[in-house]
């Protein structure tokens, strides 16, 4: 866990204050669709707040779509993802808290301590997909999954953040053509703007636990229209990951979409190659 002086920051003057009776006592973060405030329910728990920014506020597009994400969002409910417990797209501004989970994103975790070993980055592949299985099973694709939305807390994994996720009724969540996501994480189908399905997901996994084992991105860094070309045109170069690894996330790279595995192919997958250390929760 983090020390508090690294996660919060104090709030600033453009901060509120309230949000939907919740009192906001510190910064957590910010995202493409607003800041994050540290908050707690009347009994006392911690909860994340996420409170949109005034431009996408102010659009009437993007709270009717906002608030079919919280109505989807709300049957999630899994063991690794941070539960949306509360939630107004009508308020001004719009807001949504989810349970606060106290621990660092695998971001954080790998610029601290670099990458995991071979037996951490398997249970959180598991522990990832497990979460990918509620997720799609309420008929969301998350469509951002990345090193920075998944937060390591000491029970495992916890996925985050479904601000652009897509409900499974194809509903657009961009302008037409747009692709939504961050270039390094994304799927080809993705990256050139084609049908995103939860097999999207599944190749955001593999990048993300290539990520856990070399402690960087499997596509490479710079410009976001290079790293979409080699994602879309390249195969990927697996020869610096741990042997054991390779075969896994190669399967979830599968530049088809149909030849990718499923998430509970996935957890099996890490099942096994952990052994009796799976039998034993280790």
């Amino acid at each position: 866990m983090k020390h508090t002086t690294e996660v919060f920051q104090a709030l600033q003057g453009d901060d509120p204050r309230e949000a939907g009776g919740y009192r906001l006592v510190a910064r957590i973060g910010a995202g493409g669709m607003g800041r994050v405030y540290l908050a707690h329910t009347r009994g006392g728990r911690p909860v994340a707040v996420k409170v949109v920014r005034p431009e996408l506020a102010d659009d009437p597009a993007f709270r009717r779509r906002f608030g079919r994400e919280i109505r989807a969002a709300r049957k999630v409910k899994g063991a690794y993802t941070a539960e949306l417990i509360d939630a107004d797209p009508d308020d001004a501004p719009p807001w949504l808290a989810t349970l606060y989970v106290p621990g660092p994103s695998l971001t954080e975790a790998v610029a601290r301590s670099g990458p995991l070993p071979v037996p951490a980055v398997l249970w959180l592949t598991a522990g990832v997909a497990e979460a990918l299985q509620a997720i799609h099973g309420a008929g969301i694709v998350h469509r951002d999954l990345k090193p920075s939305n998944v937060l390591l807390a000491s029970d495992g994994p916890r996925v985050i953040d479904f601000g652009i996720s897509l409900a499974s009724d194809g509903t657009a969540h961009t302008a037409t053509g747009a692709a939504a996501g961050t270039p390094q994480f994304m799927a080809p189908e993705q990256a050139s703007a084609g049908d995103v399905t939860a097999a999207t997901d599944i190749f955001a996994l593999g990048q993300t636990a290539a990520f856990a084992a070399l402690g960087r991105s499997l596509y490479g860094d710079g410009p976001s229209v290079g790293v979409l070309y080699r994602i879309v045109h390249s195969a990927p170069d697996l020869s610096g990951l741990p042997e054991r690894l390779r075969e896994l996330i190669g399967g979830c790279l599968a530049a088809d979409p149909t030849e990718r595995p499923t998430p509970a192919e996935v957890v099996e997958w890490c099942r096994r190659e952990l052994g009796r250390d799976a039998e034993a929760g280790a």
